[in-house]
């Protein structure tokens, strides 16, 4: 009997330990890095590479050159008050990718001369663009090309302030009560969708492989599978949790959105309950689906679509390395500026202001460890990074007032002449300055209420280069099926369970941290952010060979495409 396929990355990829304990393959080792199977076509809200504007006298950018703290601000005026054009007065900066996906693709795309297709959020991008919009990338090297779509300031307010980030978002995190169905938001996002597939459908050929990133693009796979030649693959990996068909049922328009999805050959998620969960709901909102739960797969359309899960890594190698070249005297400086007594106990926490990561409910921990163990008064600080994110959105913005204010009361209420409990700071820190607080931290809080992956813990693990660590990880993250075991499990709601973890990890012994962490970052570097897109470039090359043997849109029931999709 034939044993039906796991939706596992290991179906694909077996990979073998070095004596580094990293793990790689010989195939791996003998190449620059995973390879695309075809002409490599990467759709993304965010790009890669973000053209801005800076006055010849200005200070440098920050590091992560945002226009907002979620790279989403407005674009600025395009001349100075007094007639003069911006180009006149000012000389344009490249923001180039510094961590995640981003940066892992870039160098797969410079090797492939491939196309990517993203929103162009920065206000010069336009002025280096050609007459179809699209730039040459990295600068000074045009390995590869960008086409940016040029949205309005009504179409990324419904887009992506709206429809993405107030429906799907809080829908697809468990939040259906924070669900905001603004009247024209979908239209907005249908149309932005269909400019994504109209902008691939300029560039794909037989040969291409379009790879789609998140819950922005939705709808855009079948408006491009309908666009694109027949040999094209089309491909997508859904960063976030999918939600139960009891939670996902109050979506607006949820069979439209399914439907999109399903124009995908391949659609990933991090694990395996999020996979489930989208097969349970295609089974459950679209009767005319034939779903193989053993093989992972729908029949839907005249189109078969493979549904995988796999957990996305981090540059590990990228993390060691800077942890390791961190400066001494940097560190003390950080500690200074933000007033952390030499020798204190150090906490860490690294967030977006989103209410998915737990933040209050992390403090109220804290504040019920200090209550319980008043020997780490003035011992034991911790450092909570906070990123305001998504402002315009109302729920945001009362989110990051809640946590401001949690803060303010705690220190308050423990605070000393020489000592704050919590240095709380939404301060933007370049990336020497995260990895040097990851290696001095003692312990780190990944606390989420939910989370498709958290990249953060992972980080942490690959910069605690000295061993001597702890990881307090929410039983609520995809990353938590790999990192469980050897981090310190919470369930965030627990209060008083978070507050007992936060105790052993601060009494645990040297020989205790070290054992867990050796094979924490094991386990990090086994499933590095290489080693992710290695297997979902396997994926993507046994559904593109697939698709290159068989005879494609030829199905009796291809004429069902034009009907109107479900609601």
């Amino acid at each position: 009997m034939r044993v039906p396929e796991r939706l596992s990355s290991t179906t694909v990829r077996n990979r073998q330990r070095g004596a580094d304990g990293r793990g790689r393959t010989d195939e791996e080792s003998a190449s620059d890095g995973p390879s695309c199977p075809g002409s490599l076509i990467v759709v993304s809200n965010r790009q890669p590479y973000r053209h801005e504007y800076r006055d010849e006298d200005a200070t440098a950018p920050s590091d992560d050159g945002a226009t907002s703290p979620d790279g989403t601000g407005p674009p600025r005026t395009g001349t100075d008050g007094g007639g003069r054009s911006a180009a006149e007065t000012q000389s344009i900066t490249v923001d180039e990718p510094t961590g995640g996906l981003t940066a892992g693709l870039d160098p797969v795309m410079q090797r492939t001369d491939g196309t990517w297709i993203a929103w162009g959020d920065g206000d010069a991008d336009f002025d280096v663009t050609d007459e179809r919009n699209c730039v040459a990338v990295p600068p000074d090297e045009g390995a590869y090309t960008l086409r940016r779509l040029d949205l309005s300031d009504e179409a990324v307010d419904s887009y992506y302030y709206g429809f993405s980030n107030r429906v799907l978002w809080p829908l697809c995190h468990g939040f259906p009560d924070l669900i905001e169905n603004r009247p024209t938001d979908f239209d907005w996002y249908r149309t932005v969708n269909e400019r994504f597939a109209e902008a691939v459908a300029d560039h794909a050929t037989d040969e291409s492989v379009v790879w789609m990133q998140d819950y922005h693009l939705a709808l855009a796979p079948r408006m491009i599978r309908n666009s694109v030649p027949a040999g094209a693959t089309v491909a997508h990996f859904w960063h976030i949790p999918w939600p139960s068909p009891a939670t996902f049922r109050q979506c607006p328009a949820a069979g439209r959105v399914l439907e999109g999805v399903l124009g995908n050959d391949l659609i990933g998620f991090h694990v395996d309950q999020y996979a489930e969960q989208f097969l349970h709901c295609v089974d459950r909102f679209l009767p005319t689906a034939t779903v193989d739960h053993s093989h992972g797969t729908v029949r839907y359309d005249g189109q078969t679509t493979r549904v995988v899960a796999t957990p996305m890594g981090v540059d590990a190698d990228a993390y060691e390395r800077d942890a390791r070249a961190d400066d001494p005297d940097r560190l003390s400086d950080l500690l200074e500026e933000y007033g952390i007594p030499q020798g204190t106990t150090i906490g860490l926490g690294l967030d977006r202001l989103d209410y998915t990561k737990g933040i209050p409910e992390r403090l109220a921990a804290l504040e019920r460890l200090l209550e319980r163990n008043p020997e780490w008064r003035g011992a034991f600080t911790f450092v909570q990074k906070a990123t305001p994110s998504r402002t315009d959105i109302e729920t945001y913005e009362r989110y990051g007032e809640l946590v401001r204010g949690e803060v303010r009361r705690i220190n308050r209420r423990f605070e000393t002449d020489g000592w704050r409990p919590i240095v709380y700071t939404e301060d933007v820190l370049s990336q020497a300055d995260i990895c040097a607080l990851y290696r001095r931290a003692d312990v780190m809080v990944v606390s989420p209420l939910i989370d498709g992956m958290n990249l953060v813990a992972q980080e942490y693990v690959a910069a605690s280069v000295d061993g001597d660590d702890a990881l307090v990880l929410s039983d609520r993250t995809g990353a938590h099926e790999r990192l469980g075991s050897h981090a310190l499990t919470i369930d965030p709601t627990d209060i008083d369970g978070f507050a007992a973890q936060l105790e052993h990890a601060l009494s645990m012994s040297s020989y205790e941290r070290r054992r867990r962490m050796n094979t924490l970052r094991q386990r990090v570097f086994d499933g590095d952010l290489e080693s992710w897109m290695a297997t979902q470039f396997d994926w993507i090359r046994r559904v593109h060979g697939d698709r290159g043997r068989s005879e494609t849109n030829t199905d009796t029931d291809s004429d069902s495409r034009e009907r109107t999709p479900p609601v």
